[in-house]
């Protein structure tokens, strides 16, 4: 199983000289399979240090943070010599241990030669925090091409990054997405579909069922272990709210969130505000926030955050939560439930980096995202998840804020006809769109 991010960290690895590597993300994403095996492959060993199965290694900070003092308790305590100029040193579920936090200043300044990674699902929480002397990234769910990567079908692989543009493309790269909108990304859902392709789809579904509910199970079980002075029942209340506020959508765009009726005895953003930032810190709910009137660059002013849309960061644990079958999304019955193509659609743009997300909306129309591009021009990009694309609201967007240009996404084949203003691309093809008109 492949990860796009990993060619940034090949790049962390060949500079003379280097910061400690955090790779941020949530719980069961792939952090310690990215470090260990992927990254891991390029060093002649690999030395891991797990803070959540090996509490007593907090040992090796108890004194001095110097990395020389650090590396000779890590190596007494393994009992594993480990060489500085070969090896990598991972320190997994860091925000564990406090202390190897605070080492991170200590080895970016004294020893930038070593080559040192860290990984945890909970760093935002995080009282303290190595402001500057590490290099940051976030892991999230697998993107679609990522998972057609794991599905091992190097023809239809060169068919979407060629984004051909054909029927028989369409058919099966379409068929895809559906299986992903079941399956999401997360890296054990994603990997048993594909391992067990030549079972029944019975016995395929039930598995990812399985895993689907024991991730929703993990992550409740962490609101109780890691909420701190945050209420563990708001957490998991405002949790549970997102999707059912999701499909509380019938044939429209995805509404702000409600704070009324989510958790008992409150009903306004700043009694939820707490839940809220907690979820989006640990990355499980992703933000976008609704603009009216004319937007201009930069929009993060426009931003007013009693006013957001939540999306979950994982279309297959959304389905899950909701109860939505594999039958059910294959025979395009969720065709209505454009909710789960925009919660894909804010996957996509958030891995690659444009986070927060923006709509739009005025008295009768909304526009799903809006995006400004390298030039500063506000670009509209609707969300059509069936195979009926006039978009109205588009039309409003376009006669009041004039845009250079247009992007809506649908159900359909599409046209990706470049020299038009006025894009039509593929659901699947998101991402494309985005680099091609959003990022360069």
């Amino acid at each position: 199983m492949e990860r796009a991010l990993l060619s940034e960290l090949l790049g962390w690895k060949a500079k003379n000289e280097r910061k400690p590597l955090l790779v941020d993300g949530a719980r069961q994403t792939g952090k310690t399979y990215l470090l260990q095996t992927l990254l891991g492959q390029s060093f002649e060993r690999v030395l891991r240090i797990d803070f959540l199965e090996s509490p007593d290694m907090a040992q090796a900070f108890a004194g001095s943070l110097t990395p020389e003092e650090v590396l000779s308790n890590i190596e007494l305590l393994t009992g594993q010599v480990f060489h500085p100029q070969t090896d990598l040193l991972i320190f997994d579920e860091i925000g564990e241990c406090p202390r190897a936090v605070t080492s991170l200043k200590y080895f970016a300044e004294q020893a930038p030669h070593l080559f040192l990674a860290a990984s945890g699902s909970n760093i935002g929480l995080l009282n303290t925090f190595p402001v500057g002397k590490v290099e940051q990234y976030n892991l999230r769910p697998l993107t679609f091409r990522e998972f057609l990567v794991a599905a091992n079908e190097p023809v239809l692989l060169k068919a979407y990054d060629n984004e051909v543009n054909s029927a028989a493309a369409h058919t099966k790269l379409f068929d895809m997405l559906t299986d992903y909108y079941f399956t999401g990304g997360m890296p054990e859902a994603v990997s048993t579909w594909f391992q067990m392709a030549d079972q029944s789809i019975v016995e395929r579904v039930k598995a990812v069922t399985r895993i689907h509910a024991d991730l929703v199970s993990g992550y409740v079980r962490d609101f109780g272990k890691y909420s701190g002075k945050v209420d563990a029942g708001l957490i998991e209340s405002v949790f549970r709210a997102v999707p059912s506020q999701l499909a509380a959508v019938v044939d429209e765009s995805v509404k702000r969130f409600k704070f009324k009726n989510v958790h008992e005895r409150k009903s306004r953003y700043q009694e939820l505000e707490s839940g809220i930032t907690w979820l989006e810190k640990c990355r499980l709910v992703l933000k976008n926030y609704p603009v009216e009137g004319h937007p201009r660059s930069p929009l993060m002013p426009y931003r007013k955050e009693n006013m957001v849309k939540l999306f979950l960061m994982d279309v297959g644990v959304l389905n899950h939560m909701l109860g939505i079958s594999y039958k059910e999304i294959k025979q395009q019955k969720y065709e209505y439930k454009g909710y789960v193509a925009e919660n894909f659609v804010q996957q996509e743009l958030v891995a690659m980096g444009i986070d927060p997300t923006f709509s739009w909306n005025d008295a009768r129309a909304e526009i799903e995202f809006i995006a400004t591009d390298q030039a500063g021009n506000v670009i509209p990009l609707e969300v059509k998840s069936g195979t009926r694309t006039r978009a109205k609201s588009l039309q409003s967007y376009i006669e009041k804020c004039n845009p250079t240009k247009t992007i809506k996404l649908t159900g359909t084949q599409g046209s990706l006809l470049q020299e038009t203003r006025h894009l039509v691309y593929p659901l699947y093809y998101t991402a494309h769109a985005a680099r091609r008109h959003l990022l360069s």
